[in-house]
């Protein structure tokens, strides 16, 4: 048995893990990462960069056959085996040797392995051979240990070797027909992605799709996926799954039989923390680790959670904007330096709470930040909501023939400031960080008047929003 001390141990070597021990090294302290898989994680794997990877060519050719003179161009079908090659080719092949690298070069330690709190501050990994290493942290253990996919409790699903996003990801070949369970985030892109590729694709919702958005949200995809040939069975709970020797049978509470080759579970997260020792230090295995704005564990001054695990925002973007407060404030507290954690501070994730940006890469995409109507009068606020037809904007017009989106803007009647915006259309994300900055600086709508949009660009929805609204008086 070997024994290191480090300054910060973080479990959990994926995109969050590798950001928090980043900064900390950047602020003057030793760090280790402990990874029982993939240097890289969910998000490089199986998650991110793969799904988009999948998504993204059926995405173009639909762009193309939406402008004439390109439409004519366009003679051929999706290759789907050069996509699932380039997708191989965004994974590294499931190689985390470049991954490796990059820790290597950043001055971070790494230990293969599966690791356990074992006592403060102190993390123990037993190797894939047997291989036994205790590391202790002179100042913070910082779980990141991502998420799991949630498989629920559905009769025969266990034993129906169903696909999570995992399997829906890295698949090598395409089935002929798919039925995924969930209408999340997950169901809906693995659903437009693999109807893209010409399989025979039903989504099964237990309610409408992307439940907790704006409810236009929903609307508009479902319609899109149908016009894809997708079929959408909403408000159906599945109650039964077997599989045999032709593929999976799915049943639903409203007496509809669905057959497919492959059968997808997309119905949520769960956290990855059922083995890693919490019990050991007073917290429940297979909770979700409740943190401070620096992620900091109540209760601990050692103990942090990052990430998926702690349930703030189960996003990769959002997990490793945590990471930078907490291996900088890591590194603050460690060194004796200022902490400044008063909202919107250096050291602290205040965006988790009301400036969550999210992009849904369906076909129209999704891309969201901030708070629903819904959300906002819940909160308390005095709301005006302000919406206005994408398509009517001349840089629309411009980006595809018959362009159709939505844009919402969800103002505080009171200071009047923007809490939250809702686009869905072609190529919305690209108007997401406008929004996103709006939303964080709290920028009057009388100064956003004077953030001129490019005219033709489909960014001058901004104006038409202000317009809608109304200019304030003199």
């Amino acid at each position: 048995m070997e024994t290191v001390e480090y300054d910060v141990v973080v479990l959990g070597a994926g995109a969050v893990g590798e950001n928090v021990a980043d900064r900390a090294v950047r602020g003057g302290l030793s760090a280790v990462l402990v990874e029982h898989e993939l240097v890289g994680g969910e998000c490089s794997y199986w998650a991110c960069m793969p799904s988009k990877a999948l998504l993204r060519p059926a995405q173009a050719l639909r762009a193309a056959r939406q402008v004439a003179g390109a439409a004519q161009a366009v003679t051929g079908e999706l290759d789907v085996a050069a996509v699932l090659a380039r997708r191989d080719s965004f994974t590294s092949n499931w190689s985390d040797e470049g991954q490796v690298e990059w820790v290597e070069g950043a001055g971070i330690s790494l230990v293969r392995g599966h690791g356990r709190i074992t006592g403060p501050k102190q993390v123990t990994v037993t190797a894939p051979d047997g291989g036994v290493t205790v590391l202790t942290a002179r100042h913070a253990v910082v779980v990141s240990t991502g998420s799991d996919p949630m498989i629920p409790d559905i009769e025969g699903l266990a034993g129906a070797d169903a696909w999570t996003s995992r399997e829906a990801t890295s698949a090598k070949t395409v089935p002929v027909s798919l039925a995924i369970i969930g209408g999340g985030v997950v169901g809906v892109e693995m659903a437009t992605a693999y109807a893209g590729f010409g399989a025979e694709v039903t989504l099964i919702s237990r309610s409408g799709l992307l439940e907790g958005m704006e409810p236009f949200v929903g609307e508009a995809v479902t319609k899109a996926l149908r016009d894809q040939g997708v079929t959408v069975l909403l408000d159906t709970a599945t109650t039964r799954v077997t599989r045999d020797g032709d593929g999976v049978t799915v049943e639903t509470g409203g007496g509809t039989t669905v057959t497919a080759r492959e059968v997808l579970v997309a119905t949520g997260r769960t956290p990855r923390t059922r083995d890693i020792g919490l019990d050991t230090v007073g917290l429940t295995p297979g909770d979700w680790i409740e943190t401070d704005d620096t992620m900091l564990v109540p209760g601990f001054d050692w103990l942090y959670a990052v990430g998926d695990v702690n349930r703030r925002a189960l996003l990769t973007h959002q997990g490793k904007y945590q990471a930078r407060a907490a291996g900088d404030v890591i590194s603050a507290r460690a060194t004796g330096a200022s902490v400044s954690d008063r909202p919107w501070g250096v050291h602290v994730a205040t965006a988790d709470h009301a400036a969550v940006p999210q992009v849904t890469f369906s076909d129209p995409e999704v891309a969201a930040v901030g708070l629903t109507a819904e959300g906002a009068r819940r909160a308390g606020y005095d709301i005006r909501v302000v919406d206005y037809d994408i398509g009517r904007v001349a840089g629309a017009s411009v980006r595809a023939d018959g362009y159709a989106g939505t844009a919402r803007m969800v103002v505080d009647a009171k200071r009047e400031v923007v809490l939250g915006v809702t686009f869905v259309g072609p190529d919305v994300s690209d108007l997401l960080h406008a929004a996103t900055i709006a939303i964080v600086a709290e920028v009057p709508l009388d100064r956003l008047w004077h953030a001129v949009p490019a005219y033709p660009t489909v960014s001058e929805i901004w104006l038409r929003l202000l317009e809608t609204y109304g200019r304030p008086e003199v």
